[in-house]
């Protein structure tokens, strides 16, 4: 990835603050943006933006290509005319996000906002709608169909709907689309307000010479649009239900390894009909962000294939991929590929070869650096410049939880493990440890990877409360919001002045061009 030496900072959108219960597109993502142009960050990195579904989870979305409507500013909806006011807003926490009672407002005002467009005389407005839908129809009539009848199933998964549509007979989606199609322009309405807001948002980053980040997830949700529109390419069985699940092994998180339970792709379907899912999912993803991070890179070498059925991860296997010839298609369509490689967790040479030769940044993980071993990867005198540095990801703890965690809260560490890395982390970075958050920051922006993200809640200093997630575990994830005021002008001139200690601003930076900027205005 050709990219010149930068920094930025991890921060998923429903994180930011703001007065509807959940992070949007609107006023603070700006002021966000406001951020991270004062502190010399050239670089916004997000979590998928997908519309999320049991779980809250943005690695397990409806779809690949739809957006996540919870984002979309109630403000921005009132400023284009579609709502009278928002002074009716529900009183929510401002540090997690309930997720059952921001839906139920969101639903509520997005609804609001259908009437009044269809009602709307704009024809500016009406016209923006209709070229959007033309745009994205190759993804957009089958999220839409899929979701409205999601709903009239009462949101059970679409391998319980009746067998007609489950198999997707063409008389009964015919019928659905005509007895659904009000239900069904809303939904692609809902897609418009959001990719309106989100490229607009974007361009503001690109103008001030910031690029978005975004995360592909190597596998989708079973119950999504894309498994029920796309059986064929993925491990079924006649009746819908997943064949073999993914997963990964046992490791660092979990003794039983992860069960993530999302359906694998049928490889030999994708080989035969050249990878056009995969290519139109990159295609997608990169218009939508600048930079793309492919979760899970080492599926594409082999994936943990684990039985339908299992409760744990420990019965799979590894079963190849074609992951060679995955890239080779999607890079002779597409032309080079500015992805990272998340090549976390068990790395073989088939792995390494297949990054490398494709020119892909992979990553490092500070706080996986501390285990006595000199010749770890994650430690800084083991970098090389093609790598992207974290002081940790979405999926570990904070920095400062890391430090002051005990044996059992969230690894497979045990007590003796625990203090090893903690004295050697103290010894390595040379600190007393009373300001580990930002001897963790310093260490990253310092190193010669030429590309350092540090997750906002390191940057503030913020213990376990804050922590994204917790890989296996189902409650209490995806819920944390940064607190209003909490980006101080101390924070930003202790940020900036350490990234330009290290080279890593650049005033003559280049504004980033952005096509989709016009495109929904």
């Amino acid at each position: 990835m050709n990219f010149p030496r930068a920094s930025g900072i991890l921060l998923h959108p429903t994180s930011l603050p703001g007065p509807f219960g959940i992070g949007d597109l609107g006023a603070e993502a700006y002021a966000f943006a406001d951020f991270l142009e004062a502190s010399g960050q050239s670089l916004w990195q997000v979590l998928p933006l997908g519309p999320t579904g049991y779980g809250d989870s943005p690695y397990a979305c409806y779809s690949a290509f739809a957006g996540n409507t919870l984002l979309i500013s109630p403000d921005q909806l009132v400023a284009d005319g579609l709502l009278s006011n928002v002074d009716a807003t529900p009183e929510f926490a401002d540090d997690r996000v309930d997720f059952e009672a921001v839906h139920k407002y969101k639903d509520s005002i997005l609804s609001q906002a259908f009437v009044a467009f269809k009602r709307e005389s704009d024809s500016t407005l009406q016209l923006a709608f209709a070229d959007f839908c033309r745009r994205y129809v190759s993804w957009l009539d089958d999220y839409a169909l899929f979701r409205a009848l999601k709903d009239a199933h009462g949101g059970v998964a679409w391998n319980e709907w009746e067998p007609a549509l489950v198999r997707r007979d063409p008389a009964a989606l015919e019928t659905a689309k005509q007895n659904l199609s009000e239900q069904i322009e809303a939904q692609k309405f809902y897609q418009f307000l959001f990719y309106r807001q989100w490229f607009a948002l974007k361009a503001d980053c690109n103008q001030r010479g910031i690029k978005l980040v975004g995360d592909i997830p190597i596998f989708v949700a079973h119950d999504s649009a894309d498994v029920w529109t796309n059986p064929d390419q993925f491990k079924l069985k006649a009746d819908g239900s997943p064949i073999v699940v993914a997963g990964v092994p046992p490791d660092y998180f979990s003794a039983t390894g992860q069960l993530w339970g999302n359906p694998l792709y049928n490889w030999d379907q994708m080989r035969a009909d050249g990878f056009k899912w995969w290519i139109r999912r990159v295609h997608a993803t990169l218009e939508t962000f600048d930079i793309a991070r492919i979760d899970h890179f080492r599926g594409f070498a082999a994936c943990w294939e684990i039985p339908g059925g299992d409760k744990t991860a420990e019965r799979g296997r590894w079963v190849e991929a074609p992951g060679r010839e995955l890239f080779t298609a999607i890079r002779n369509e597409l032309g080079e590929l500015p992805i990272i490689a998340e090549d976390l967790g068990v790395i073989t040479p088939d792995v390494e070869a297949l990054r490398d030769d494709f020119d892909f940044p992979g990553m490092r993980i500070l706080q996986f650096a501390f285990s006595s071993d000199t010749k770890n990867i994650d430690l800084p005198h083991n970098y090389h410049k093609n790598v992207v540095v974290y002081t940790g990801t979405h999926d570990n703890d904070t920095a400062v939880g890391w430090f002051s965690s005990v044996a059992g809260e969230g690894s497979t560490r045990d007590v003796d493990q625990v203090e090893r890395e903690r004295k050697f982390c103290l010894k390595y970075l040379n600190t007393n440890g009373e300001e580990i958050h930002w001897d963790f920051v310093r260490t990253v922006l310092a190193s010669v990877a030429k590309t350092a993200v540090v997750p906002l809640q390191d940057v503030l200093g913020l213990g376990t409360e804050a922590r994204m997630n917790l890989p296996n575990s189902t409650e209490g994830n995806w819920s944390w919001r940064v607190k209003p005021h909490a980006l101080t002008d101390e924070v930003v001139a202790r940020l900036r002045e350490l990234t330009a200690l290290y080279g890593r601003t650049d005033t003559q930076r280049t504004k980033v061009t952005n096509e989709a900027d016009t495109k929904l205005n």
